[in-house]
């Protein structure tokens, strides 16, 4: 186990040095001037260029970069060019958000998913095998911003189920405000004893939850019937049915067992994958989270937040792998972490 750490940080360290690398590059290439945008479209040449100087665009790439990582090391992660505050401040402020929903949405993701795999194994090749298959087929298609338009038009505003927007209900904020401990609302409200908060943010959090599961849903149903298929050919299972066990047991008991372990590399793989799908769901939903903050900083050249939620990102992706692999280790006995 410590070989295996080891080595996966030393792989986790070079990942993350290449990505400071290509977005420090790109940053560069990009024809748009920090300094402007830092100051605006009106500002003398003179202020740009003591701007520039204070920013150490006058120096040479390399001495840029080597300071860019020591700024990094130190945890120094730049200022962001449209709020003027620290990069971690903004992006540490925003987590929870971000965090909320898609931890939501993966724990909807991994018990629908699962659920409608052992379903459709357990129909094969029946009407409710070929529905499945579909819907599994249509999540995994459909685009995210799309599907989060079509659940705000039909169930919200054909329905009038959930809510449209934000976090929680602006009336509620300014009478009845949350008090925030962890920056999760449904736990802050849990915590507070505040029902009303905590309903009203379930219920802004429904559509943009479902939006974001839906490419997970459809991936883990897939893996999950899969893997069932061929553990349910296996002498075991055939052997547990000659004992005369229910087909209830030997489906979600015995069977599933052994196919949690490629679903779960699935998940894992499905959730960094996701933490990138948020800014699409963020931006339809008006979620202030990671997302919504990364699509503003785009539009707005604010390279410090591109880079720094870039390297985040890169971070997490490599994090979730390690946490997969330990788990897939956990659960299957003929993996071994060497």
């Amino acid at each position: 186990m410590p070989r295996f750490l080891l080595r996966r940080a030393g792989t986790a360290l070079l990942v993350l040095l290449g990505t400071t690398f290509v977005t420090f590059l790109l940053a560069r290439v990009v024809p748009a001037d920090p300094a402007v945008s830092y100051l605006g479209p009106k500002a003398r040449p003179d202020e740009i260029a003591r701007i520039g100087a204070q920013l150490g665009l006058d120096q040479p790439l390399p001495y840029q970069y080597g300071r860019y990582l020591w700024d990094l090391l130190q945890g120094d992660w730049g200022t962001s060019i449209g709020t003027k505050l620290p990069v971690t401040d903004e992006m540490f402020g925003r987590l929870p958000a971000t965090l909320e929903l898609l931890l939501t949405a993966m724990l909807l993701a991994c018990l629908i998913g699962v659920a409608l795999g052992v379903v459709a194994a357990a129909r094969q090749n029946r009407f409710l095998d070929h529905l499945i298959r579909l819907l599994a087929i249509g999540g995994v298609s459909v685009p995210a911003f799309w599907l989060g338009l079509l659940l705000q038009v039909f169930v919200f505003g054909g329905l009038g189920l959930f809510e449209l927007t934000g976090r929680l209900d602006p009336d509620l904020e300014f009478t009845d405000p949350l008090r925030e401990i962890t920056g999760f609302h449904l736990v802050d409200a849990l915590l507070t004893g505040h029902l009303t908060a905590l309903s009203d943010a379930a219920a802004h959090l429904v559509l943009p939850a479902l939006t974001l599961a839906a490419y997970p849903i459809g991936v883990i149903a897939r893996m999950t019937r899969a893997s069932m298929l061929e553990i349910l050919a296996a002498d075991h299972i055939r052997a547990a049915r000659a004992y005369g066990l229910r087909e209830r047991i030997v489906h979600w008991r015995i069977a599933l067992r052994g196919a949690l372990p490629p679903t779960t590399t699935v998940a894992g793989l499905t959730l960094a994958y996701s933490l990138t799908g948020t800014f699409f769901v963020e931006v339809v939903f008006n979620w202030p989270g990671l997302g919504l903050f990364a699509s503003t900083a785009l539009l707005n050249m604010d390279y410090p937040v591109i880079m720094g939620i870039t390297l985040f990102g890169a971070a997490g992706y490599v994090l979730v792998n390690l946490i997969v692999d330990l788990v897939q280790a956990r659960l299957d006995p003929r993996v071994r972490l060497s």
